[in-house]
């Protein structure tokens, strides 16, 4: 399914709001429209309508005296009302001149003593004129007046139409866009959501920030304005048309050739914009990438003194998206507003000659409203070719942002489920697992362990052996190659990803917190967890210690991943947050490297409480550390090269041994 397509789907997700704002601006179209044919039945029919025929009549409604006489317009007589002799009122200039018998010739007219002489090629006519006078030409229009008051009033009354029914397909079509956004931008977090880790392993956050801000806001740009703009074009443009057909069809057809003119710009335009708009929104996601890295990692770039380094690739990606759009500024500059001032020229040629090659003939001779309404329509009808041209821009920048944002959706994800399952008793089982996050590249090589529940389990090993890639499997962030890997007997593949981390708990080596407080970042804000256990959590670690000098307590505000506290007391309050969930399984990774050795010693307290009835995981470079663990895992280059206690490791005198004797020399050395 195309970009296209796809929008137009979310739009129609609110097609009730979108088709009352259309109702709503087709009237208001049609009510401006109106204007200049009142302007035209004005002009032809009163303000030059009394140069129609007059017939002498008796005093009444609609009748004019005149020298004596009462004359009344032929279209004011009612049927069957007696009409007497016929006279005329034709204008030279800005004098009015009265001819008492029918006039049937057109053409040039001019007084010759007085005579007013008509010539119309050959032809030549004289007939006696008798000048009006001010006064008395106004009495000839006295029976106009009211009529013109009306047609001012309605005029005036559909112009106040049209302004409220403006404002309502406005702020209808306006308020469906913005449903259009909030539902796009709650599918687009929702999907990031359900993406696997795999996906952010490779694209930066600010790529993802970029895709839900600024491209469903360029798509907002597009439901909001350039679709209001092309709509309402749309129906102006027939709206004109229609009106420009009943005044005259020949020059109508004329004005239909601006139709193919402008579809195959749009159709070059877009060949150009679209190149030029992928790299523009490419780079802008890159710049906020790079922005967001750098404020994260700001206090190494300042201390390893690489503010100019950054400044110049920074610059790098700002110079490739300023001189692309310099390229979108020349193109839009280039043709938008002269392709239209060409075309209005153009026009206005075509029109000039034909109403200037029809005023020669005898029978094409057209009415002044009717040049009037002409002139209006086809000023009015640039306005909204103007508007189409000018919203070509945005509509490509939305469709760009829309194939960004579609792509995003289109990932496969895992739907998040609601289904619930007992707390397990958290035996596991490796059997024979490998895995590996490229291709054909294996991190892990036939792991095979148990842990019986409430047992300890320590992994050790270098940088790079594969110990955090084991939890990331029982966590099911990735699933294993081959093998399987069981829970109380049951394969976890069978379990839905929620589901199984219902009952385990992590507790990372750099933990992240939430901008909240620090009650609320143990909670998490689950409604299970009431403030009582919380506050048990934190006492259960010892952070009454460590927390009691803050002025809130555990209401403290805790900004964007806790920068305002130490290390320790973050991990502290990571801790706390395991323990609170309650979980069956639990895994520490690393979880005791960045703390001093006084919170230390309180935390290897509290875990003591914390493993009773869980299976526990711990992730260890300081071997000190596990010395009591039920089994320790020795891992190398992904494969398990020891397995056993801490004594029994030690009686091998193998890897682990020399581990720890190394890591206890060094330790003498320091102390020494």
């Amino acid at each position: 399914m195309t970009v296209g397509k796809r929008l137009l789907n979310y739009a129609l997700l609110y097609k009730k709001t979108i088709v009352a704002a259309l109702l709503m601006l087709t009237v208001s179209v049609a009510a401006d429209l109106a204007g200049p044919f009142i302007a035209k039945k004005m002009i032809d029919d009163h303000i030059l309508g009394i140069e129609a025929a007059w017939y002498q009549t008796a005093e009444g409604k609609d009748a004019v005296q005149y020298k004596g006489d009462w004359y009344k317009r032929e279209k004011y007589f009612s049927e069957g009302e007696a009409k007497g002799e016929e006279a005329r009122i034709l204008s030279i200039g800005r004098e009015f001149y009265f001819i008492d018998e029918p006039v049937k010739e057109t053409g040039e007219r001019r007084i010759d003593n007085g005579q007013m002489v008509i010539t119309n090629g050959d032809a030549v006519s004289s007939y006696e004129a008798e000048k009006i006078s001010a006064s008395e030409l106004i009495s000839f229009y006295n029976p106009e007046i009211p009529r013109i008051i009306r047609l001012l009033a309605l005029y005036f009354g559909l112009l106040v139409a049209a302004s409220f029914f403006q404002y309502g397909q406005g702020f209808y079509l306006k308020k469906a866009a913005n449903r259009v956004i909030q539902k796009m931008r709650s599918d687009v977090f929702g999907q990031i959501q359900r993406l696997p880790i795999r996906y952010f392993d490779n694209l930066p956050a600010g790529k993802v920030v970029a895709r839900i801000t600024n491209d469903t806001e360029a798509i907002r740009e597009l439901y909001v304005t350039v679709l209001s703009t092309f709509f309402t074009s749309a129906i102006y443009i027939t709206g004109i048309y229609i009106a420009l057909f009943i005044l005259d069809v020949k020059l109508a057809a004329i004005c239909l050739l601006l139709v193919p003119i402008i579809a195959i710009w749009t159709v070059l335009y877009r060949r150009y914009a679209s190149k030029y708009n992928h790299v523009i929104r490419t780079k802008v996601s890159d710049i906020n990438a790079m922005i967001n890295e750098s404020i994260q990692g700001m206090n190494i770039i300042q201390a390893f003194r690489r503010e100019q380094k950054s400044q110049d690739e920074f610059e790098e990606l700002n110079e490739t998206h300023f001189r692309y759009q310099n390229k979108m500024l020349s193109l839009n500059s280039l043709t938008s507003h002269n392709l239209v001032g060409v075309l209005r020229n153009i026009t206005f040629v075509a029109f000039i000659w034909y109403f200037g090659g029809s005023a020669v003939g005898t029978d094409a001779v057209v009415s002044l409203g009717v040049l009037y309404a002409f002139v209006d329509y086809i000023n009015r009808l640039f306005q909204p070719v103007t508007g189409i041209v000018n919203q070509l821009a945005n509509l490509e920048q939305a469709l760009v942002a829309g194939e960004r944002v579609f792509e995003l959706l289109d990932e496969e994800g895992t739907s998040v489920e609601d289904e619930r399952m007992q707390r397990y008793k958290g035996d596991v089982s490796f059997n024979n697992v490998f895995f590996g996050y490229k291709e054909n590249e294996c991190v892990l090589k036939d792991i095979s362990f148990s842990a019986k529940q409430g047992e300890t389990v320590a992994l050790v090993g270098h940088t790079g052996s594969g110990k955090s890639s084991i939890m990331n499997l029982l966590f099911r962030f990735y699933d294993c190659k081959e093998g399987e890997i069981l829970i109380d007997g049951k394969n976890i593949k069978d379990i839905p990803y929620q589901t199984i981390r219902e009952h385990m708990g992590i507790v990372l080596q750099d933990p992240y917190l939430f901008t909240g407080t620090i009650a609320s970042n143990v909670s998490l804000d689950d409604p299970r967890i009431p403030r009582g256990k919380v506050e048990a959590a934190l006492n259960a670690v010892g952070a009454r210690k460590v927390f009691h000098n803050l002025e809130n307590g555990y209401d403290e505000p805790v900004i964007e991943k806790g920068s305002t506290l130490s290390s320790g007391q973050r991990q502290l309050i990571s801790f706390a947050r395991a323990l609170a969930f309650d979980p069956a399984i639990l895994i520490l990774d690393e979880a005791t490297s960045s703390i001093d050795t006084e919170t230390e010693a309180m935390i290897q307290e509290a875990m003591e409480v914390l493993k009773k009835g869980r299976t526990t995981f711990i992730i260890a470079h300081r071997l000190s550390t596990i010395k009591n663990a039920d089994q320790i895992i020795v891992l190398d280059k992904g494969k398990i090269a020891e397995q056993g206690s801490h004594d029994e490791l030690m009686e091998q005198k193998g890897r682990y041994y020399q581990m720890y004797e190394l890591q206890q020399g060094k330790q003498i050395g320091q102390a020494g």
